[in-house]
């Protein structure tokens, strides 16, 4: 499979990667390491694939199993963009706020350390909003969350992301809409809230190293912490699929990065002070650094849900709305869940074309079965007949070098029997 540019950078034949890890292995966590591992495999038939075969044609297609890592830009985009399709549809149709949270530039190296605060930095952004709507409006909100550490220049900046609903359910199960956010107040109440939350979770004697950049902090921010939280305008479907897009977008799209020599790398980004496009050239060991300090721990979300679209009350929030909309007349809930597109579906829809069918005869490819890594070797999972065995098995001995001799052996003996893909599948 053709590898995008930033696989190149990893692991090309200068294995930037590889010499990265000898000189810094100590400093990288092991979730890093089995991360890109998994992002240097993804789409590699020798870690597994599918074989499908056109009815018509007896075309063979191969398609090699995908990574999933969540380092894989491939794997990510894919998802990212199915995620904020069904979630415009899922969400409430009410307006939003898309609202973020930040924390002052010289905490940023405390929250690298510390990676476990990031849990309790988002958790107390999402309850500073609660509180103020349950205590204006008397309202649950939904607020849907998600943690971005990257800035624009891929440099570690954790901040929050939050997708919150201009209102929320009252006791009574009705819907009650607030549109007003007093960001004055929220900012100085934020600031106090992450300076109170490291005193609380550190140790006496790391508060006692760092109590110079949080007296600091406190006072380089007379007005507390930036807090942004524009109103949002137009179609409140666009507006749910854009902030969804936004939350799980990547540190670094491919798009950004316009050249790779060998040595360094350069991309572009925003500059939020001027808001100016600019041009970042790093070493290639500085970005590869800059990049997987994004990745999070294991099992760690970066999207959680929380108030009426938390996991546990979102279905029965959404039937006592279902019953109050009816009898208001007034739809602001869809009860029909929206189904997600498999991978065939969402190439379709993009591309115009459904990779389930063949380009040569139009007629549909059709699964014959699968191979799959079991202790580094790769193993039939299924198939569906003695032919596809056979076929399996010798994309298996390619995969792993031994069909090479056999190749080698069959030009030295050009009598022996000639297997076409063809015969191969009865014709």
């Amino acid at each position: 499979m053709k590898k995008n540019i930033l696989w190149q950078i990893f692991f090309d034949v200068k294995e930037n990667w590889k010499r990265f890890v000898e000189k810094h292995e100590k400093r990288i966590r092991p979730i890093v390491r089995k991360e890109v591992e998994k992002f240097q495999q993804c789409g590699d038939p020798k870690q597994g694939f599918k074989l499908l075969v056109c009815e018509g044609c007896h075309d063979v297609k191969i398609v090699p199993y995908r990574c999933h890592s969540r380092f894989c830009t491939s794997c990510s985009s894919g998802e990212a963009e199915e995620w904020s399709r069904v979630l415009s549809h899922d969400a409430y149709q009410v307006l939003h706020r898309h609202v973020i949270f930040t924390i002052d530039e010289e905490l940023r190296p405390i929250f690298a350390k510390h990676r476990y605060l990031l849990k309790d930095l988002m958790d107390r952004s999402v309850k500073l909003i609660q509180e103020f709507f349950q205590r204006k409006s008397k309202v649950m909100p939904g607020i849907i969350a998600g943690l971005h550490t990257f800035g624009g220049k891929a440099q570690f900046n954790p901040h929050v992301h939050m997708m919150v609903t201009m209102g929320g359910m009252t006791a009574k199960g009705e819907w009650k809409q607030y549109d007003f956010l007093p960001f004055e107040m929220l900012r100085k109440q934020w600031q106090t809230v992450v300076l109170k939350m490291l005193r609380e979770k550190l140790s006496r004697e790391e508060i006692k190293r760092i109590q110079p950049i949080l007296q600091q902090a406190w006072n380089n921010h007379q007005n507390g912490f930036y807090i942004y939280a524009p109103k949002e305008k137009g179609n409140i479907k666009e507006q749910l699929r854009y902030i969804g897009r936004y939350l799980r977008h990547p540190a670094i799209g491919m798009s950004r990065i316009i050249a790779y020599d060998g040595e360094t790398v350069s991309f572009r980004y925003k500059d939020k002070k001027d808001g100016q496009e600019k041009i970042e050239t790093l070493s290639v060991e500085e970005f590869i650094g800059r990049l997987i300090q994004h990745i999070p721990d294991e099992f760690f979300k970066m999207i959680r849900h929380y108030g009426i679209y938390g996991r546990r009350i979102r279905s029965i929030c959404r039937k006592i709305l279902g019953k109050w909309q009816e009898r208001v007349k007034r739809w602001i809930v869809k009860m029909n869940r929206l189904k997600r597109r498999n991978w065939s579906q969402r190439q379709k829809d993009q591309g115009g074309h459904d990779p389930g069918i063949c380009r040569k005869c139009g007629n549909y490819y059709e699964y014959k079965g699968e191979v799959c890594l079991k202790d580094g070797k790769l193993v039939i999972r299924y198939t569906t007949d003695l032919m596809a065995r056979k076929y399996l098995e010798r994309m298996m001995g390619y995969q792993s070098g031994n069909a090479e001799k056999e190749e080698k052996g069959r030009k030295a003996n050009p009598s022996a029997p000639q297997y076409s893909t063809l015969y191969l599948f009865g014709l």
